[in-house]
């Protein structure tokens, strides 16, 4: 994939947004969650509302992995008050590295995280943190193969299901 770039999602960019934050949640957890836990997620979690408030949030970024024209996976990451948790303003949160399935192994994902990477370095935080279900054993491998270590659990609600994510940081 040497063709790939990443760039910055703006407002024009929301209908892509929408459709690839929903086609990659969906792909990553359908199997392991109820259709009805999921149709909720998925219409809450991506309203053109929601991602209208989070685009247009100062403290908030995402990122296109582009191929060709073709959208194929994208990164959130959150600062300061934006963050889901902790909000410490001496670190970042990667709040969502998401690729389509037909792109798992492609390097996407690394290339996605090494612009985090880039972003907390230009930012000078002290350290990275994210959440990560603990039935996701493939994503908590990527994220100890990048220098994460496990320092709490917290509650994610997907519909009416509460699941734990593991929360990993690594210090910069």
């Amino acid at each position: 994939m040497k063709n790939m770039e990443i760039r910055r999602v703006t407002l024009h960019d929301i209908k892509l947004l929408q459709e690839i934050g929903r086609n990659t949640f969906l792909e990553t957890f359908s199997e392991s969650n109820t259709e009805e836990n999921m149709v909720k997620y998925l219409a809450e979690g991506f309203s053109i509302e929601k991602l209208t408030e989070e685009l247009n949030n100062a403290h908030s970024e995402f990122y296109f992995a582009v191929n060709e024209q073709d959208v194929v996976g994208y990164l959130k990451l959150n600062f300061g008050a934006s963050q889901t948790e902790l909000k410490d303003s001496s670190s970042l949160e990667i709040e969502r590295i998401y690729v389509l399935r037909k792109y798992h192994g492609k390097k996407v994902g690394q290339v996605l995280y090494d612009k985090a990477i880039q972003v907390a370095k230009e930012k000078k935080v002290n350290y990275i943190w994210l959440g990560v279900w603990e039935e996701n054993p493939r994503a908590i491998r990527f994220y100890e193969k990048n220098g994460f270590v496990e320092f709490d659990k917290h509650i994610f609600k997907l519909g009416e299901d509460e699941q734990t994510d593991i929360m990993m940081k690594k210090n910069m």
